[in-house]
């Protein structure tokens, strides 16, 4: 299987940290946030290569890869501007050809076993075209809550809403189905969000699986001060 790795933001929230570091080369307990999910991947066997995008302080992105342990199961696309988190997905089609494709955001910290959440998607039921790791947020509001059927199967999807109806939430980490890619694909305009143009359309056609492991969003300055706390004893 491939993977996409968005990683191509401005990361403005983790200001000044960002002014001169791109997002997923902030480092947590000194490692870059990226590396850990190249690790995190490759050591799983079940991802053969992995694409980054760039865009903001590209070139520390490009040096960075080109010297990594894995950097020949590594490959760069370079966004002159932004495309959104699905316009990626779109833009290198050919890439990912007809399998199915993990996506995650780089600027996350996880845990979760790889393994197990393909499992998963290869056991989901029959309608389910992607599978979505979710988790316990303890900040519900700054992210995608999603509602279950007794199948773990999404039927609702609130993102970013001022009151949600719970804690279990959208960790940006998918498997697609060919299918999903397609639908991409075939949707007009270059800029085009994952959140707010693909979830929403594939509510009850999407199976979640809770990964029950640590995983947090790099976002804030908070965020990344709880992640480093966090690490020393997960890493």
């Amino acid at each position: 299987m491939r993977a996409l790795l968005l990683a191509a933001g401005l990361g403005t929230r983790l200001h000044p940290i960002t002014e001169s570091v791109p997002k997923c080369l902030v480092p947590v307990r000194g490692r870059p946030l990226i590396d850990y999910w190249f690790d995190h991947l490759f050591a799983s066997a079940m991802v053969e290569r992995v694409l980054v995008n760039t865009h903001y302080l590209a070139r520390q992105v490009e040096d960075h890869v080109a010297n990594s342990d894995w950097a020949k199961r590594i490959d760069l696309v370079h966004e002159s501007e932004l495309l959104g988190t699905a316009g990626t997905i779109k833009a290198n089609r050919h890439y990912f050809g007809s399998g199915e494709l993990l996506v995650a955001h780089a600027d996350n910290l996880t845990t979760f076993d790889v393994g197990h959440f393909f499992a998963a998607h290869a056991a989901r039921p029959a309608r389910c075209a992607m599978t979505m790791l979710t988790f316990r947020t303890d900040d519900p509001r700054s992210c995608g809550i999603v509602e279950l059927d007794a199948s773990d199967v999404v039927i609702g999807f609130h993102e970013k809403v001022e009151d949600p109806p719970g804690n279990l939430a959208n960790a940006a980490v998918y498997v697609f189905t060919p299918e999903v890619a397609d639908f991409v694909a075939r949707l007009d305009g270059h800029v085009i969000d994952l959140s707010t143009e693909i979830i929403p359309h594939f509510v009850g056609r999407i199976l979640a699986f809770d990964g029950r492991g640590y995983h947090r969003d790099i976002g804030t300055i908070e965020s990344l001060r709880r992640a480093n706390e966090d690490a020393g004893r997960l890493f």
